[in-house]
């Protein structure tokens, strides 16, 4: 079986992080898959999907390392060519990756008790998001 469900995601730019689990709870919950794997993607180059526990101590923490390692306002080539001042979001972006797959187990989303889905939006204006979550499994 396959499905595909969508979720919008408003952002502010700049680092802005959702924590995305209840949604991809819901949609797992929605589609009857009992056992399988969802992949969740972001059809962007300047945002990213990966794990952590949401909460503002590890979510700034997680900032100040990407912070450290593209930092904003550094001479990026992609911004002389295009002018943006976005390639530090690009570097981010493509460090995390677009694209994050977990494990359904019996309905449910096999996720640690400390770790959510986050989604990041490193981009240097608000913007409107959609992630992609695509399951494939067996029903119940």
């Amino acid at each position: 079986m396959l499905h595909t469900g969508r979720v919008l995601v408003n952002t502010r730019g700049n680092a802005d992080m959702h924590d995305l689990t209840p949604q991809a709870e819901h949609i797992v919950a929605e589609s009857g898959v009992h056992a399988g794997t969802a992949t969740l993607f972001t059809p962007s180059s300047t945002s990213a999907l990966t794990t952590i526990e949401y909460e503002p101590g590890a979510l700034d923490d997680l900032r100040r390392a990407l912070d450290e390692i593209a930092p904003a306002g550094r001479d990026y080539l992609h911004d002389r060519k295009w002018g943006d001042g976005n390639g530090h979001a690009h570097l981010r972006a493509a460090l995390l990756g677009p694209s994050l797959t977990i494990p359904i187990i019996d309905g449910q989303l096999a996720l640690g008790t400390w770790q959510q889905v986050l989604f990041i939006d490193f981009d240097v204006r608000p913007r409107r998001r959609e992630v992609i979550v695509q399951l494939v499994g067996e029903e119940a």
